[in-house]
């Protein structure tokens, strides 16, 4: 098949290569002429905006867009509307909000231009084991664009999921369930390296991967990067969250699902960015007024470190 790739980072440059490498047609347009040049080597075909891939399409066109949620897929889609035609279709592969995703499938529609939110899973990996695709569609779109996911999913790795909007809310529950998964891998390696005992963690890693009832990709990550720096010197105590978590938690109390473990997982990473928390500040000062507690000092040369 032909289709448009809009968006060529990390993850739209290496689905560009997969598809190219399983016979399909890319036109690829990103910001960075540098990102175009790269997949332009590997076969693809280059183009100057996403006005420009439309044109390079024949009918009905599909367009893929991987690019970061919010404005920057808002910006892209109303492009593609202006340009696209009734029987063309949209499909938004990054970590949108499922309610903007419906959103934006009924305002297509209208159109005549189908809308599919593909959530994404694989991250720099998808070039060579593939990518996990949860997809939102109606049942014609997703067959339209079936050839598509066929070649950039392993085996079993793809699914239609229901209709639009449905893939991004599935993927928002996965990431939920991610950042559970990671920080409870996080505590039980710092118990284990805050231990008085000679514990070598990099060996427990690995052994862990092989028979263990908690073996994962996860924990095949987690041994790889303490292979490579046993004691992550090299690495900073600071974790970024992308939203999804913060969806998912919302999504539960929409809902009043009990979502302890995904909520105390995403406020953690929100603690990891307070080197100075003022809640530890006034914990330790609250203890030193009811007991008489000792509290270490404050660091007085320079500045906080910020992450």
């Amino acid at each position: 098949m032909k289709l448009g790739m809009v968006g060529l980072g990390k993850m739209g440059g290496n689905m560009t290569l997969r598809l190219l490498r399983d016979g399909h047609e890319v036109v690829g347009y990103a910001p960075d002429t540098d990102d175009v040049e790269a997949v332009v080597r590997e076969g693809a075909v280059g183009s100057s905006s996403v006005a420009d891939i439309v044109s390079q399409l024949a009918a009905p066109r599909i367009v893929w867009t991987m690019v970061p949620a919010g404005d920057a897929t808002t910006s892209v889609i109303e492009v593609l509307a202006g340009e696209l035609s009734r029987g063309d279709l949209v499909i938004d592969g990054g970590n949108s909000n499922y309610k903007d995703s419906i959103a934006r499938a009924a305002a297509l529609s209208e159109k005549g231009i189908s809308f599919i939110d593909s959530g994404t899973s694989g991250g720099i990996w998808g070039l060579s084991e593939g990518y996990c695709l949860m997809i939102g569609a109606e049942r014609s779109a997703f067959e339209m664009a079936e050839p598509i996911f066929r070649s950039l999913a392993p085996p079993k790795g793809y699914a239609h999921v229901g209709p639009p909007g449905t893939g991004h809310f599935v993927k928002m529950v996965h990431n939920g369930i991610e950042y559970v998964m990671m920080q409870g891998y996080g505590e039980g390696f710092e118990i284990l390296d805050r231990s008085e005992l000679d514990i070598d963690i990099a060996e427990v890693a690995e052994v862990w991967r092989h028979g263990s009832v908690i073996r994962s990709w996860l924990l095949d990550l987690a041994a790889h990067a303490l292979q490579q720096d046993p004691g992550l010197q090299s690495v900073a105590g600071w974790v970024e969250d992308s939203g999804e978590a913060r969806w998912t938690v919302q999504a539960a109390v929409e809902n009043a699902v009990a979502a302890p473990a995904i909520a105390m997982a995403l406020f953690a990473r929100f603690s990891s960015r307070q080197p100075d928390s003022f809640a530890a500040k006034l914990m330790a000062a609250l203890r030193r007024e009811f007991g008489g507690h000792e509290v270490r000092p404050a660091k007085t040369s320079g500045a906080t470190e910020r992450y």
